[in-house]
């Protein structure tokens, strides 16, 4: 297949409803203006379907999200975004300037390598009954250390006045937050930018509560 005939087929996203990763794939195709299939993977239906040997062959690492785009598969969520954003340049969601380039990516891998991943699924399963203290505490403790990186960094949104990155990581994280009971008012600069970015469109469609594999009774 030519590259321009890759190019023409719509991307596939295998996510969760309410995988902060796979959410994050998701506003950035919203930003970007992408269309594109979602193949909703359950990541707790029979043990998690994820595991499946089929999905191994999608993502060894057996996690989503994994995108198929451009006749190559993807994971990895912000591999994925930075791929998307290297391709299709417009609107930006990493900024001209190199510094603020590095500000975006500091905040969003404390979010995707420091927060996130002590808290996903996958852990809290394995942490059994004190899971949701387990979750509080490494979401304090990493908003402890981003509330002061944001104080210097942010205008309107994360990093400046042009959204980025960095806010697409934002947004699931404050929402994981809000499940695990975490005192925002700790963090008036998250707090307001998350108030400031939930009421853009990109990331209203994109929310948990608006996918086809949400259920019913937790759907907007």
């Amino acid at each position: 297949m030519s590259a321009s005939a890759a190019r023409s087929i719509k991307p596939v996203l295998y996510g969760y409803y309410r995988s902060s990763c796979s959410w994050r794939v998701r506003i950035a195709f919203a930003l970007k203006g992408i269309e594109y299939e979602q193949k909703p993977v359950n990541l707790i239906e029979d043990g998690g379907l994820q595991l499946t040997d089929q999905f191994k062959k999608i993502n060894p690492m057996q996690q989503v999200p994994a995108v198929t785009i451009d006749g190559i598969t993807l994971s990895q969520s912000l591999a994925i975004i930075q791929y998307i954003e290297e391709t299709r340049p417009e609107p930006r969601l990493l900024p001209a300037d190199p510094k603020q380039r590095a500000q975006v990516r500091i905040i969003s891998d404390i979010i995707a390598s420091g927060i996130q991943p002590l808290q996903n699924l996958y852990v809290i399963q394995k942490i059994g009954a004190e899971k949701v203290q387990w979750a509080h505490h490494f979401i304090n403790r990493g908003f402890e250390a981003l509330e002061p990186i944001l104080k210097t960094t942010a205008g309107k949104y994360c990093v400046g006045d042009e959204i980025t990155m960095a806010d697409i990581c934002l947004v699931p994280q404050v929402f994981n937050a809000e499940r695990f009971k975490v005192d925002m008012s700790q963090f008036p600069t998250i707090r307001r930018l998350n108030q400031t970015l939930t009421e853009i469109d990109a990331f209203k469609v994109s929310h948990p509560s608006r996918q086809p594999d949400t259920p019913d009774d937790l759907r907007a």
